[in-house]
């Protein structure tokens, strides 16, 4: 039914005309069928003369996006994290099966956002840990010194992960970057040891006794860094103020991936190094021609 428009002559202005029946009036079917159809109030024809009325269900509301029609779904979400609630809704559509001939099912809101977010972050992770070890390489001249410095990184993302699960947090963009920062600080620290650990084993050493030796000089100023670092995060951690819940993830993973590391730096990558080492040439790697080789 077409709407229709009244224009007011005085200031041509159009106003849409609507025809409302009191709802005192239409509380049934038998309201409905005995409502007069001839404006002009002859008692003839009434609705049920010219229509039939029944029972029936239809949409209460339309709703376009891009002038394409649609539904929308919406549920109750308090207590969820989003990463849970997006696994529950992939998991209820994918139980309803293939959809009808012409329907389409998209997911909108904040999933698609924290899932291309989440997505960019590993991506860059993954990218700076290729990147670390490439230069890592080209700075020792060893693919195994290299890999050592690496072997750091599985115990930051195991404290991230403890960190995390004790203190009931989700795993949110703000824990994944208290997790890089996490890393970079025990990549930092591993490098300090495994060069002073390599220029003591250069000089003379066993490999073993470089490794111990490095860890007796450097434990300070590693212990110092760490320290330092989580200190700083302990306010972020226990979200004091207003608002801090919202960086508390972050605080909580870099204190666990830095406890978890600062023991395997000065405990198990030592060991590591030794053992890689323990039957590597003294000489350098180096094909320049103003590099000395010493073996």
């Amino acid at each position: 039914m077409l709407p229709s428009y009244w224009r007011d002559p005085s200031n041509g202005i159009a106003y849409q005309v609507q025809v409302e029946i009191p709802q005192a009036r239409v509380a049934s079917v038998e309201d409905l069928q005995t409502l007069p159809v001839n404006p002009a109030g002859v008692p003839r024809p009434l609705v049920e003369d010219v229509a039939d009325i029944s029972f029936g269900t239809a949409p209460g509301e339309y709703d376009r996006y891009n002038q394409q029609r649609m539904m929308t779904i919406s549920a109750n979400v308090v207590g969820e994290d989003l990463g849970a609630v997006s696994r529950d809704i992939n998991e209820a559509i994918g139980r309803l099966g293939n959809p009808p001939t012409g329907v389409t099912v998209n997911v909108r809101g904040q999933v698609p956002a924290m899932l291309d977010t989440l997505s960019g972050l590993r991506t860059g992770v993954l990218v700076a840990i290729i990147a670390v070890f490439l230069l890592m390489a080209a700075n020792f001249q060893s693919w195994r010194l290299a890999l050592v410095v690496l072997s750091a990184i599985p115990a930051v993302v195991l404290g991230v992960g403890l960190a995390l699960l004790a203190t009931k947090t989700t795993l949110n963009v703000q824990s994944f970057m208290g997790a890089i920062m996490a890393i970079g600080v025990s990549v930092a620290n591993a490098i300090l040891l495994v060069t002073f650990a390599e220029k003591d084993r250069r000089a003379g050493l066993e490999a073993d006794a470089a490794a111990e030796s490095a860890v007796r000089h450097r434990i300070r100023p590693i212990l110092m860094t760490s320290v330092a670092m989580i200190a700083g995060m302990l306010p972020l951690a226990l979200a004091l103020g207003n608002g801090g819940d919202q960086t508390a993830p972050l605080g909580r993973a870099v204190i666990g991936g830095l406890v978890a590391s600062t023991f395997t730096v000065l405990l198990i990558l030592p060991v590591i190094y030794a053992i890689t080492q323990r039957r590597a040439g003294r000489g350098s790697g180096s094909w320049h021609p103003d590099d000395v080789a010493t073996a």
